[in-house]
């Protein structure tokens, strides 16, 4: 049970439990948690007003590892613990920590309808394309053709995008970061604590083991500028190594473009992540490597009600209208029957 601390003096030791963290040497998962901790710290958040849920994997041991509350749930639920929980302690900042192994397959169905209530969680999705605990199978993220032990001749699933389904559930706060860039990481973990509302982070991370160098195309020096590009809201979608490349829309297709020979930055599509609108975050999400460069950073951030507060207000009112009630009283009401 974490004691009350002194904001002041809050750090990123601080929030380090006892527990020996046990991941594989080289792991994404320890990048992930030391940048949570730094990210964290400083926003004047009591430790014991910041709770940790997981489900069922290896980024599911993430709680262990936070010296805060957690929960260590049941595969693919954290969501709906976590649901309740901000329902019924709307002051506290409550995390879900999953995978592309818990969250997206046994877990999708309550995932989809925690970012679509609107309920104020922070929802990070570690994303390594297999599944790592139980030793190396293809995960609904997986890549066609990825070759493991339950898809020996390569995988043949049409593999599935978070970020594309978490747009589509209309999540308020959508991003993608990267395990290894460790100041982008950071600053959006702190975007995403500062939302109110359903804020979904897709992080790209190394396994080591499994799946090691998936993302070297997004992560390695030489390449990472022509393969990947950083939204910035309000800017044009510009990227490459000389920054002389860009996005540009060919009717309702985005197309790759090389600025210069007629085509200026003013042709260029601006990244506009508080459009109510979520057709265009929709469209960057499925931009995939090798065909464009995949986008890093805030797809979209717009404010809506929450259900935490909605849900909360309907019990004000209540109360309000027909006093506080008593269990009792519900227990003998006349809503009851006999079978005969």
């Amino acid at each position: 049970m974490p004691t009350a601390t002194s904001l002041q003096t809050l750090t990123a030791k601080d929030l380090a439990s006892d527990q020996e963290v046990r991941w594989c040497p080289g792991c994404g998962d320890y990048s992930i948690l030391a940048q949570m901790k730094k990210a964290m710290a400083p926003l004047g958040i009591a430790r014991e007003k910041m709770v940790f849920i997981s489900g069922i994997g290896c980024s599911s041991r993430f709680p262990y590892y936070m010296n805060t509350y957690g929960f260590h749930t049941i595969h693919g639920r954290a969501p709906t613990f976590a649901t309740g929980l901000k329902a019924s302690r709307p002051d506290l900042s409550v995390w879900v920590i999953t995978g592309d192994g818990d969250g997206l397959p046994i877990g999708g169905h309550h995932l989809i309808h925690a970012i679509r209530r609107n309920i104020d969680l922070k929802i990070v999705l570690f994303n390594n394309e297999i599944y790592g605990l139980t030793k190396g199978q293809y995960s609904p993220t997986s890549r066609i053709g990825t070759r493991t032990k339950s898809s020996p001749l390569g995988s043949i699933d049409n593999p599935l995008h978070p970020l594309s389904l978490a747009i589509g559930a209309e999540a308020t706060f959508v991003a993608r970061t990267v395990d290894t860039d460790i100041h982008h990481l950071t600053a959006v973990l702190q975007r995403a604590a500062a939302h109110k509302g359903s804020a979904f982070i897709e992080v790209y991370q190394n396994c080591k083991i499994f799946n090691d160098g998936v993302f070297d195309y997004a992560t390695d020096k030489g390449t990472k500028a022509d393969n990947t590009l950083y939204l910035e809201h309000g800017k044009p979608l510009i990227f490459g190594k000389d920054r002389n490349k860009g996005i540009r829309l060919h009717g309702l297709d985005p197309e790759v473009v090389q600025v210069g020979n007629g085509i200026t930055v003013d042709d260029l599509l601006i990244h506009d992540e508080r459009a109510e609108e979520p057709s265009l975050a929709y469209l960057l999400s499925r931009m995939v490597y090798p065909r464009f460069p995949e986008c890093i950073g805030i797809f979209r951030a717009v404010e809506r009600p929450t259900y935490d507060d909605l849900v909360n207000k309907q019990i004000e009112d209540v109360i309000k209208a027909k006093g506080k009630g008593k269990l009792e009283d519900l227990f003998a009401s006349d809503d009851t029957w006999v079978v005969q």
